[in-house]
């Protein structure tokens, strides 16, 4: 992840730093929208491979090749093919140009030159050069010489010399002209952040619980019975057995799912080839009973006893599937349609994002996502609360890709991945603070994740509101 979120700063600046000022913001919001097609294809193949657990396949005793290393695989494909990629792509001419390589930078400048012109149909046009920017001399850090000093010394002064390079560079976008700039950029992003991941995390969460309640109440209660001689090979699911008694019973290749032993005696009784999901024994007691082939592991028997039962043959690893604990695949599906529903989103942003201008897409869209937070009072069904998922997501990627569009065009070119990289890294921590405190949240209240939400979304709308507006400015 660190390498990933290293990459981010890096690909919208090399972007923005090759474009022309006309359709620098709708072609950055193009390239957005590559960053949720890629969230969709993750979750659209989650959904469609992991649940598969019937794919998986042994090597030897102790590998076992589950559909979710499938699912990896897949998913680092398009990063292989980056990399690819990569290897074609030319250097930032802005970046030559700052560090004084003219020649490579003009015949980088001349290619794009060329390549423009002949789409356009007009080969003939000559690119031509009025003036070369000479970046300012920086002073330079002293180095050992590599004839001079032990070789630990050279490496250590190496690396203390570009450690504080980086370090200036950084302080450096708290110095004039952009310091008050990347004050308001920080609370934008934190706002932001914070207010979407929180909810991202907090909705599956919310649905999930209203699956749980309304499980609940379908619950079969069985209490002080006793059966004897009995044979099971059938699903027992969603109920809770209280005070009873078994004698000389088989579970023979029987499902548990979701269901509760209470204070319930086994005598004689035998568990062949069993498997369970959500399955508890609480303060039971076990007497001559045998255990042959099941995944009962020892959490699943909870304050319970047993007299002369033995296990036979347990069960190691996951023996839960997708078919048997549906609350999972329901999971990796709203988790699609999450994704899904940021696409419109992103392509009104791009047709618009130079036309009504940066600032008025930031702070709009925050300001609706954040009023939007108020329909979830109304979320009292699973359809509800993924229609409202879908709203609010759909609202919230405007203001994600006017903000990777402010950010890279008010920073100048020898610190805008600098400043980007910062206020990526302060997104993806009060991402981790926001799942913390939704996700304690979940089956207390809904009123203060609403509040929360929409307080900080709005509070942001407000300061990216006085962000400058740099819909017009060639880049620094």
């Amino acid at each position: 992840m660190a390498r990933i979120g290293g990459a981010i700063p890096t690909v919208f600046s090399y972007f923005a730093e090759v474009l022309a000022r006309e359709k620098r913001g709708e072609h950055l919001s193009w390239l957005c929208m590559f960053w949720m097609i890629g969230g969709i294809y993750a979750s659209a193949m989650a959904w469609a491979i992991i649940p598969h657990y019937g794919w998986s396949f042994s090597m030897g005793s102790a590998y076992q090749f589950h559909s979710w290393r499938v699912f990896v695989i897949v998913c680092a494909l398009p990063c292989v093919s980056s990399v690819v990629a990569l290897t074609f792509m030319p250097e930032s001419p802005r970046f030559l140009l700052e560090v004084g390589k003219h020649d490579e930078a003009w015949m980088i400048l001349k290619l794009i030159h060329d390549t423009n012109m002949r789409a356009r149909g007009q080969p003939e046009k000559v690119f031509t050069v009025n003036k070369i920017k000479t970046p300012k001399q920086i002073d330079e850090l002293i180095e050992i010489e590599s004839d001079t000093g032990t070789w630990y010394q050279r490496c250590f002064v190496r690396v203390r010399t570009e450690l504080y390079g980086i370090w200036l560079t950084f302080m450096r976008c708290f110095n004039y002209p952009v310091r008050e700039n990347t004050i308001k950029l920080t609370i934008v992003w934190f706002t932001l952040s914070f207010g979407y991941y929180g909810l991202s995390v907090w909705f599956p969460d919310v649905i999930k619980h209203l699956q749980s309640d309304e499980y609940a109440l379908l619950t079969r209660n069985v209490q002080k019975d006793k059966y004897a001689n009995f044979s099971i090979n059938f699903t027992m699911e969603n109920q809770i057995h209280t005070g009873m008694e078994y004698d000389n019973g088989r579970f023979l290749g029987v499902k548990f799912k979701s269901v509760t032993f209470k204070d319930s005696v086994f005598k004689s009784c035998t568990f062949e080839d069993v498997t369970s999901v959500n399955t508890y024994f609480k303060n039971c007691t076990f007497i001559d009973t045998i255990f042959d082939n099941t995944d009962f592991e020892p959490y699943k028997f909870i304050d319970s006893e047993f007299q002369n039962s033995s296990f036979f043959h347990n069960k190691t690893g996951c023996q839960i599937t997708f078919d048997d604990d549906y609350s999972a695949y329901w999971i990796y599906f709203v988790n699609f349609l999450g994704t899904l529903a940021v696409l419109p989103g992103n392509i009104v942003s791009a047709l618009l994002m130079d036309r009504i201008g940066r600032l008025t897409m930031l702070g709009g869209s925050m300001v609706l996502s954040g009023i939007s937070c108020f329909f979830l009072w109304f979320g009292t069904s699973e359809s509800m609360m993924i229609g409202m998922l879908c709203l609010y997501n759909g609202l919230t990627i405007s203001a994600w890709n006017s903000l990777d569009v402010v950010t890279v065009e008010l920073y100048p070119t020898d610190r805008r991945a600098t400043g980007f990289g910062f206020l990526n890294a302060l997104c993806k921590a009060a991402a981790v603070l926001g799942n913390l405190i939704f996700g304690s949240l979940v089956s207390i209240t809904k009123a203060i994740p609403i509040l929360l939400a929409s307080t900080v979304l709005v509070c942001g709308g407000l300061v990216g509101l006085r962000l400058p507006d740099t819909r017009t400015q060639v880049l620094m």
